[in-house]
């Protein structure tokens, strides 16, 4: 009576690839911990998203006069105290990494040639890069209160000028 064969059969799409026991990612080196930081970030980041987000909605939404209240005014009074600052930051940075993460992991998945995923993550980083600089800039930098002729005309947390 003869043995059967064993064949072993790679798992689809799969990143990893096992020699003799040392694990190796597409490029062949060998694995590092940042995959494992970068899921502890996703599940973190998550949880404090979350807190930032419903907070947020809740500050916007329901305190005072709701919906009905949120205009130019509104985000220029907000931001005039640095705890919204610091409050809108975490959130822009949070959910922009978060989000980042996310992508480049579909990257990681589904663009099957490395040139295609280098130029792919590449784009990303950029684009992710951009809208935290303007982002965390804007936030900083706003200024609701403008030199007008007309010190009537200034929103009420503006010093006349």
């Amino acid at each position: 009576m003869s043995t059967p064969l064993k064949t072993r059969i790679a798992v689809p799409r799969s990143s990893d690839r096992s020699v003799d026991g040392v694990k190796y990612n597409r490029s062949g080196s060998k694995r590092n911990n940042f995959e494992m930081y970068a899921w502890l970030y996703m599940r973190i980041s998550g949880v404090l998203l979350i807190v930032l987000i419903f907070g947020h909605l809740f500050v916007n939404l329901m305190v005072g006069d709701g919906v009905h209240a949120i205009d130019f005014g509104f985000v220029g009074g907000k931001w005039a105290n640095p705890f919204w600052q610091v409050w809108d930051l975490l959130m822009l940075w949070l959910a922009m990494l978060h989000g980042t993460n996310g992508v480049r992991v579909i990257i990681e998945d589904y663009a099957e040639k490395d040139r295609t995923r280098f130029w792919l993550k590449t784009l990303l980083f950029l684009a992710a890069g951009f809208i935290l600089l303007v982002g965390t800039l804007v936030i900083f930098t706003f200024s609701p209160c403008p030199t007008v002729d007309n010190p009537d005309l200034l929103p009420s947390f503006c010093p006349a000028q």
